[in-house]
Parts: C-alpha cells; sequence; structure tokens
C-alpha cells in the first residue's frame, strides 16, 4: 500500500503500458473528487462530463449522496467486499435481502427463475444452456434418440458477448471482436432497422425488410427442423448501431418462438435498468421467456418464466446444470440492492422517460441545424445518431473529448447516448452544445 501510494498520477498510464494494453482514455479517473456526471480526471485536473457512464453500467453517476454519504451503508458495503463467499453453496442474509430487494422493485411478476453470476456474456451464455437443455428434453420426449436442438437463430449487428458461445452470434461492425476464434455456424437473419422519420417511404422498407427476416427465419426453422433451441436478440441493438426495431417485428418473434416450440431470449445486459423509459426494455414490446442482464445490475444473470417448466427436469431443478463458484459476487449486490432502492425512491425510471423526451426533442432540432447529422432515435435516455460516415464520427467523438464530454460510439457512423439516470436537463442541454460545437470545428478542419 505504502509503495501505491508514492506512485506519481502522471506515472499511472506508464505503468500500465508495461503490463497490459491500456489503449483507452488518457485521463486517470479520481473516484472521490468525480459526482454525478462528472468525472474528474487526476492527470489535467478537468471535469468531463459523462454521457458514456463505464459502457452504460453506472446507474446513478459518481458517489450518489444516498450511498456514498450513507456511513452505515458505505460500511455495510466494506463488510461485504472484505470477505467472498460462494453464493451458489453458503447463503448470507447480505444474499437474501439483495434478493429480496431485487425481486421486489425490478423483476416483473411473470418470471419465476432468478441466476447470478459474473459477466454480461456469461450471463447470455447460461441463459443459451438453459434453453439448449430445454429444447433436448422437449426433442427426447418427441421420440428423437439422439441431442437435438442446439442451433440459436439470432440477428445481424447482433453484440451478445466476447466468450465461447455468444462469439458466435456477435457479428457488429468490427471484426477484430471475433476474428480467428471458432465459432459455431448458427442462423443469422437480418435486422430490419428502423431510420427516422419513421413513415413514408422509410416506414415502407422497413416493413418491406421485416417481411424478408421473418420469412427467412421461417425457412431456416423449416431447414433445421427441431434444431433451433431459441431466437436471441437485443429488444435495442446497442453496440451493432443503436438498431431498434417495430412492436410488430418483437411480436412477429414472439409468435415464431411459440409457433416453432422455441424460446423468445431478450440480451438486456445494455438496455435493462430503466435508461429506456421502463425498467427493461422489453416492456415496451412483448414477453420474453428468458432475460440476460447486466452492466448497470452491477451484477449479472438472467430472469425465466414458467415456460422453463415445460420440462420437469430443467436446469432449475436439477443440481449444477448452471452454477459458476461465485452465484455473481455479493458486493455487487449489496450494491445494487441499494441502489435499486435509489432508483425506486427518486423515480429515475420515470426521470430518463422525461429527460428522453428532452434528449430526442435536442437531437431531432440539432439534425435539423447541422445537415451531416441525421437520424436521431431513441427510448427514453437511451438515443443514438448518425454521422456521414466513420471517419468525421470517430474525428467528432476525439473532439468532443477535448471539449471535455465523454461519449460511446456503435455501429459504421453512429453516435450513442448512455448519460447516468440521474441526469438533468442542464447537463443534456449542455452535452448538445459540446456536440455542435465539435461538429462544427471538425467540419472546419480543425483536428483535436
Amino acid at each position: 500500500m505504502t509503495q501505491l501510494n508514492r506512485l506519481k498520477t502522471e506515472e499511472i498510464h506508464d505503468l500500465l503500458d508495461r503490463h497490459i494494453l491500456a489503449d483507452g482514455y488518457d485521463m486517470v479517473l479520481d473516484l472521490q473528487k468525480s459526482q454525478g456526471a462528472r468525472l474528474y480526471d487526476s492527470v489535467s485536473g478537468d471535469t468531463f462530463l459523462d454521457f458514456y457512464t463505464f459502457f452504460a453500467s453506472n446507474p446513478l453517476g459518481m458517489n450518489h449522496e444516498k450511498l456514498a454519504g450513507d456511513a452505515a451503508f458505505v460500511e455495510k458495503l466494506g463488510r461485504a467486499a472484505l470477505n467472498k463467499p460462494s453464493n451458489s453453496d453458503i447463503y448470507t442474509r447480505e444474499l437474501a435481502e439483495f434478493v429480496q430487494t431485487f425481486h421486489r422493485i425490478a423483476v416483473p411478476d411473470y418470471f419465476k427463475y432468478m441466476f447470478f453470476i459474473d459477466g454480461g456474456a456469461l450471463a447470455v451464455e447460461n441463459a443459451l444452456k438453459v434453453a439448449f437443455d430445454w429444447k433436448v428434453q422437449k426433442n427426447y420426449a418427441k421420440g428423437y434418440r439422439t441431442e437435438k436442438g442446439h442451433k440459436v437463430l439470432h440477428l445481424e449487428q447482433a453484440f451478445h458477448g466476447r466468450s465461447g458461445y455468444t462469439l458466435s452470434l456477435t457479428n457488429t461492425t468490427d471484426p477484430k471482436k471475433t476474428r480467428y476464434f471458432p465459432k459455431f455456424e448458427w442462423p443469422r437473419i437480418p435486422n430490419p432497422t428502423v431510420v427516422h422519420p419513421a413513415e413514408g417511404g422509410n416506414l415502407d422498407r422497413v416493413i418491406e425488410k421485416e417481411k424478408r427476416a421473418i420469412a427467412r427465419a421461417e425457412h431456416y426453422f423449416e431447414e433445421y427442423e427441431d434444431e433451433i433451441a431459441c431466437i436471441i436478440l437485443e429488444p435495442i441493438q446497442g453496440e451493432g448501431g443503436d438498431n431498434h426495431f417495430r412492436p410488430e417485428f418483437h411480436q412477429a418473434l414472439r409468435d415464431l418462438a411459440d409457433r416453432h416450440d422455441a424460446l423468445l431470449i431478450y440480451d438486456e445486459v445494455q438496455t435493462g435498468v430503466g435508461l429506456t423509459g421502463k425498467f427493461w426494455c422489453h416492456e415496451h414490446f412483448v414477453r420474453p421467456d428468458i432475460i440476460s442482464f447486466g452492466k448497470k445490475t452491477q451484477v449479472c444473470g438472467i430472469l425465466v418464466t414458467d415456460r422453463i417448466d415445460d420440462v420437469e427436469e430443467n436446469c432449475f431443478n436439477v443440481s449444477s446444470r448452471i452454477n459458476s463458484t461465485w452465484g455473481g459476487n455479493l458486493t455487487d449486490m449489496v450494491r445494487f440492492a441499494r441502489i435499486l432502492e435509489v432508483i425506486k425512491e427518486e423515480d429515475l425510471v420515470g426521470n430518463a422517460e422525461k429527460r428522453g423526451h428532452f434528449l430526442q426533442k435536442g437531437l431531432e432540432d440539432l439534425t435539423d441545424r447541422e445537415e451531416p447529422l441525421t437520424n436521431p432515435r431513441g427510448r427514453g435516455l437511451f438515443c443514438a445518431v448518425d454521422l456521414p460516415d466513420r471517419d468525421i464520427r470517430d474525428r467528432v467523438l476525439k473532439m468532443c473529448r477535448k471539449n471535455r464530454l465523454l461519449l460511446l460510439g456503435c455501429g459504421e457512423r453512429s453516435i450513442r447516448f448512455r448519460p447516468p439516470l440521474t441526469i438533468a436537463d442542464e447537463e443534456l442541454e449542455e452535452g448538445l452544445q459540446i456536440i455542435e460545437k465539435s461538429l462544427k470545428s471538425v467540419l472546419a478542419g480543425q483536428t483535436a
């Protein structure tokens, strides 16, 4: 500890570069001085407006007073962090309190089972394992004598993670994330993305794309009879380009899953916990059979409906079919339980819906003023806008950082907005002004 305390701030990046691939932001985050939607950089002394929130994983912003200012909670969090029990087999009051709070505030009544694990990709993997287990056993009941039911129907431009199974599903615009790794040849259908404004010719094109996507899905269900265990999608595709789908497409997928005896899985790792104006994004559309969660939930996992009980010896009735040593992280559970209470107390899901109207209107006004910007879109605060190409997009993002605003890109040419649930209109307006200023600088030929 003494040696670390002597480490100078300006030495931190050099030290990390010697041991890891440290190609992230230039800043060194000060965990104490950062507040709300403001991240304090120990290197420059600058404060950055945060529309990034650690890849959409920080729901309240930094050091919310009901966490950081509550001495009893900080002590409780410290006690939970001191030891790390294996939640799968050793049970504590803290675990029970978390499960109770999670169920009371966040879990819709149509979900029966929970499973916890560290990592969003591992949450998705266990959702797939539950589906494989379910489908293979259903096929045995139909008379099959060999294992059948190991395929996953998924969408173009999906991002479901970087672990074993999920690599076969992830196909965003950055091939580095899956290149050279072995993958399954699982069926993939087009993603009929909605383009703003969703009317006239745009609407006609989307409806035609939906028809092609569903026809392709039907083709795969016929080609791979009884082999497709599940359909998986992000209710709004994040990294693939903030791609939105019409409610009619969501319903068509629900109908497909029911008609072909497959489970419908929604990957809510990025869309969950309120940013879209509902606690879970699927609540805008249809009820899935399984959702995966992570990021804002701090601890990751899945929620599963009683459809899984079609098979008596399913993964929630047979020990060790799915499991992990830690069963999630107890410290994360204690933190998220308090975050959930704050979200409820301050109606932060409602705040995301209200502030989302403000942000979406601001983006529409900005695209009207600045011709290179197009396709403003969003649900709640889960918003995005397009630029002409990747090069301009990346230069605008870099200029925004110079002007002390942190934003993420997605897809080929989009900028995505992921502010904390606590964001205020004044901060959103400040961010929009920085984007406009940065765009004008880039178009004038300035470099960051």
